[in-house]
């Protein structure tokens, strides 16, 4: 009877046990049975209700196989629930799917190598099913963080470890291709993922020991191929979510010194993200690098050439509002940069720390030179009507002595780091304004960005003068002449150097109408400095050959000739004391601008006249041309003879050689005096305009002396000042005398004292109406009056802006 029950039990056991214990046979060395596989898969599709059914059963048995170490039949298992996913897509596949993350689990924790290989290859097949409908209560949190230990894995044997980082890498990859696609798995972009994810590539990334092998085998590979996979997955809002563990991985490894990886993560990125989110990631690493502002140069360096690799790749499409936001944090930190190597220079007494100072500067130098070069190479990839508003915006940051300054403030730093500042951001913009083509020239030298870089090119400082010249040139030269006119030199064949030029549009006319002054004027004082060396000569040179092949037609040649014989004039007369290399430069620099110009003009007499002029010189005095006073060993004169005319451009030479051919030639034999504007008054540099500005004449020559300031105020002196006989006497004296001075005068003398006396009158007026309109605030408080009850609003003193005659 006992054996009867017992052998009445087989047959009572459910039908899916029966099928799923015939797939296993007796050896595991057999392998799966097909046949009844078969039976399986047929009875699963058929009967679908089942299926939570067998993935219970068939977990249960995997896990006692587990536990007892049989492997083989692990395999089996598997593989059955591999084949099954496969074969089964109806709504009852769900509980199905939790059990075979559950026997995926239980293979992950184990220890065994093979068998966390094996889970992680289930996983991947099931994570490249789609499935027909979402998952409400799935979660894949502990895979996240399994597969991300196995991509960290120390195994002992470089193969196996090599294995077991594989298929971490495959797992996450798997996660990755199965959540982000589905809406309601939208948590694996949150940050406690994301930094689990990000640092287990990046960590494969950075260990390339297994460099030798190809393809998937490769975890270095495999994990670049999975993080660009992300990256191009990762929307709007998630972007970033994925930068900033890159950026917190970069400072827990400290690889911003050197920063190798750090560039080719950041090239990764942004060759992988969608075009449309690239500003997110410069802002990332712009607000990384305010975090780090405080950290060694060299992190901080590492930190702008990552940013350069990012505006580089970015500023090829548009970036959109992040372009100002790009420079002005650059340029903050160039600011702070030379706080850091200069902000201690009162503190340095000791000599054991004269070494640690000069390696901190230079390294604040690398930095510096970063910030210059990103500058440069974004703003010269920029479209060009954003580079103008670049060139603007960095203009707008030099610190100019005389004017209010409010974003870059210069006390701390001192006269020196003023002029480092003023050097680095007009560098930055020779590269922004590098290659730059404005169509019209008004475009490219608008009032705001012209006034202020005149100003600066009359600076006590031959460096930044330099600077301001290779900006001029940048802008200027439209036809890349610039190289061909390298240097400055007799040049004895202009046609050979194959000048590229076009017709003066009307644009480029109007803008000389209104402009070319402030560029005579620029060149002329610039001419006259006492600090100039012989690249300010070149580069005047190259200056003035530029406006005349981009932007002169007949009335700027005539222009430009007065303003060459109007420096011819100014180093004969010497009213200043310039030095003799000074007056020898200059004479060599208008030799060479004659001969460019008339070999130009391609006028015989014009060019004869140059001709004669240059040879007179080379016989009797050389050190007239560039060619021998710009030598080391050139032997300069005690004075310079006046006397002999054949020396000499002379204005009625010029006059009859240009009478041919339709030449306003009335013009030539009027001086040139430069315009007086209101940099004239500024004290932050030297006079320049003693014999220039009639204004300044005048009141100096009415200024009593000394003796006469000191002189007793009696009852006298005031009789005397209240005495009106002979007051008409002096007044028709006077209209005589103006009267005169307008008949004879030349017109540009004319001009200028009317233009300073205009000057003075609106600079008064302005006065008046800002005391009028705004009076000026009290500390003690001003009374407002709000919905008919006075308040009182106190300004701190720190705040109020008093006028500078009253400031001392």
């Amino acid at each position: 009877m006992p054996t009867g029950v017992c052998g009445c039990c087989g047959p009572l056991r459910p039908r899916y046990k029966r099928l799923v214990d015939n797939i296993f046979p007796e050896d595991p060395k057999d392998g799966l049975v097909k046949s009844d596989m078969e039976k399986l898969t047929f009875y699963a599709v058929s009967a679908p209700e089942k299926l939570d059914r067998i993935g219970a059963y068939l977990a249960e048995r995997l896990s006692r196989d587990v536990v007892r170490h049989r492997y083989g039949y692990v395999v089996i298992a598997m593989e059955a629930l591999d084949q099954l996913l496969m074969a089964c897509h109806s709504q009852s596949i769900k509980p199905f799917v939790e059990s075979f993350l559950h026997m995926v689990a239980k293979l992950l924790e184990s220890r065994e190598p093979d068998l966390q290989v094996l889970g992680t290859n289930s996983f991947v097949k099931f994570a490249n099913i789609e499935e027909d409908t979402p998952s409400y209560h799935r979660r894949y949190d502990f895979f996240v963080s399994q597969f991300s230990a196995m991509c960290h894995s120390t195994h002992e044997d470089p193969e196996t470890r090599s294995r077991i980082r594989v298929a971490g890498i495959k797992g996450l990859q798997g996660v990755v291709r199965k959540t982000v696609n589905d809406e309601l798995q939208a948590i694996i972009w949150e940050p406690q993922h994301m930094d689990k994810l990000i640092p287990s590539m990046l960590f494969n990334m950075q260990d390339n020991e297994d460099s030798e092998r190809a393809g998937e085998e490769n975890p270095a590979s495999l994990a670049e191929s999975c993080f660009r996979e992300l990256l191009g997955r990762a929307a709007y809002g998630n972007m970033n979510n994925a930068v900033h563990p890159v950026l917190v991985h970069l400072d827990n490894h400290r690889l911003w010194d050197p920063n190798d990886f750090a560039v080719s993560c950041f090239r990764i990125i942004m060759y992988s993200i969608q075009a449309q989110h690239s500003h997110h990631v410069i802002q990332q690493v712009l607000s990384h690098l305010d975090t780090h502002s405080k950290n060694t140069p060299r992190v901080r360096a590492g930190i702008v050439q990552v940013l350069l690799e990012t505006v580089a790749i970015a500023a090829k499409g548009s970036i959109g509002p992040t372009v100002l936001e790009v420079f002005n944090t650059l340029l903050k930190h160039l600011r702070m940069s030379v706080d850091f190597e200069l902000g201690d220079g009162s503190r340095r007494n000791s000599a054991s720390s004269l070494s640690s100072t000069r390696t901190k500067e230079s390294e604040e130098r690398i930095v510096q030179n970063a910030i210059i070069q990103t500058i440069g190479f974004f703003g010269g990839n920029l479209p060009d009507y954003q580079r103008a508003e670049v060139m603007m915006f960095i203009m707008g940051k030099v610190p100019v002595y005389g004017t209010p300054c409010h974003t870059l403030d210069t006390v701390k730093i001192g006269h020196q780091g003023t002029k480092r500042i003023q050097a680095m951001l007009l560098n930055s913009l020779i590269m922004v304004t590098s290659g730059f083509k404005c169509k019209t020239m008004c475009a490219g030298l608008p009032v705001s960005f012209l006034e202020p870089l005149c100003s600066i090119s009359l600076m006590e400082d031959s460096e930044l003068r330099q600077l301001v010249l290779e900006i001029l040139h940048n802008i200027i030269d439209r036809h890349d002449n610039r190289a061909k006119l390298r240097g400055i030199r007799i040049i004895p064949n202009v046609a050979a150097l194959k000048i590229k030029r076009e017709k003066i549009s009307k644009q480029d006319v109007v803008f000389m109408k209104k402009h070319g002054q402030q560029l005579y004027r620029h060149i002329y004082l610039g001419c006259k400095e006492e600090d100039n060396v012989q690249k300010n000569f070149e580069l005047l040179f190259t200056a003035l050959a530029l406006i005349t092949i981009e932007l002169a037609n007949e009335e700027v040649m005539i222009d430009l000739m007065r303003l060459s014989i109007a420096l011819q004039d100014m180093v004969l007369a010497n009213e200043e004391n310039m030095p003799m290399f000074i007056r020898c430069g200059i004479m060599a620099l208008v030799a060479a601008y004659l001969n460019f110009l008339s070999q130009m003009i391609a006028n015989p007499p014009f060019c004869q006249h140059v001709s004669k002029v240059i040879e007179m010189r080379n016989l009797d005095a050389p050190y007239l041309l560039p060619e021998h006073v710009f030598r080391e060993k050139c032997v300069l004169p005690d004075s310079l003879d006046r006397d002999d005319v054949g020396l000499y451009f002379q204005t009625a030479d010029l006059a009859e050689a240009l009478s041919l051919p339709g030449y306003n030639v009335e013009r030539l034999s009027i001086p040139y005096i430069p315009q007086v504007t209101e940099e004239d008054r500024l004290p932050r540099r030297k006079s320049f305009v003693d014999t220039i500005s009639l204004q300044v004449d005048i009141l100096s020559n009415s200024l009593p002396d000394q003796s006469e300031l000191a002189e007793e105020i009696t009852f006298e002196t005031l009789k005397k000042a209240i005495d009106t006989t002979g007051l008409e006497e002096q007044e028709r004296e006077r209209r005589r005398q103006v009267m005169e001075k307008f008949q004879k005068a030349p017109f540009e003398e004319i001009a200028a004292h009317c233009e300073s006396k205009a000057s003075m009158l609106h600079d008064r007026l302005a006065q008046i109406f800002e005391l009028t309109i705004r009076p000026p605030p009290s500390p003690s408080g001003t009374v407002t009056v709000t919905s008919g009850h006075a308040q009182y609003q106190s300004v701190p003193v720190y705040e109020m802006k008093f006028p500078d005659l009253c400031v001392y």
